[in-house]
């Protein structure tokens, strides 16, 4: 990872390991359909309205902060994307799971299902879009799947499978399926457990949660 010339426009795309992985398929599920932006890199507290200047220079501090290079990891970028909202909207949206933490024993399953708070003028919905939903290390689950979303798109990410290596796995849907993995080998001869997060992102909103997950070992 470095930094960008940020005196020039510079536009500096590369592909994700998900990216990485559907290409090496070459079946045609590669497919680039739709974008975000985001601005984790800026911090706002820069923003200086009390510059002797005067107000072209109260962003200056901003405007003039290194830029990251793009880096493959989907988990570590990406996390506060922007989104378009409805005029007079007062309070950010907000996902909501039930669960600050997820503890599941092997082979145990569970159910999420979002809703979303502080949206279009309720107190909490279920978005039409539905969510998307990433899992650090989807070695740790047997089932890791959305339902509820029957678009071409949400069907080929929740049907594709991934295998060796530790790697994210993205599904789509109302409702996302989790069963932990009952298999030993990840756990190794001394550990008891396994960590991971799932991030839970409204597909209509942008809005998202990070969820802490561990999974503990009960075969021997």
């Amino acid at each position: 990872m470095g930094y960008l010339n940020n005196g020039v426009v510079t536009v500096d795309a590369i592909l994700t390991k998900k990216g990485r992985e559907l290409l090496a398929r070459g079946d045609g599920s590669f497919k680039i359909t739709q974008f975000a932006l985001s601005d984790d890199e800026i911090d706002y507290t820069l923003y200086n309205p009390a510059h002797p200047s005067g107000s072209q220079f109260y962003g200056q501090a901003i405007e003039n902060m290194p830029l990251l290079e793009a880096f493959p990891d989907e988990t570590k970028i990406m996390k506060y994307k922007l989104a378009t909202l409805p005029r007079g909207t007062a309070k950010l949206p907000l996902v909501n799971t039930g669960y600050s933490s997820i503890t599941l024993k092997q082979g145990a399953s569970l159910a999420i299902t979002p809703e979303t708070l502080n949206y279009l003028g309720s107190t909490s919905t279920f978005e039409s879009g539905g969510y998307t939903a990433i899992v650090a290390d989807v070695r740790v689950f047997s089932t890791f799947n959305g339902v509820g979303v029957n678009t071409d798109e949400a069907e080929r990410l929740n049907t594709a499978t991934t295998v060796g290596t530790n790697v994210s796995k993205t599904v789509v849907g109302t409702t996302i399926n989790l069963t932990a993995t009952t298999i030993n080998t990840l756990f190794g001869t001394d550990r008891t457990q396994l960590q991971t997060t799932i991030q839970i992102i409204g597909r209509d909103s942008g809005a998202r949660v990070t969820i802490p997950v561990t999974i503990t070992k009960v075969n021997t």
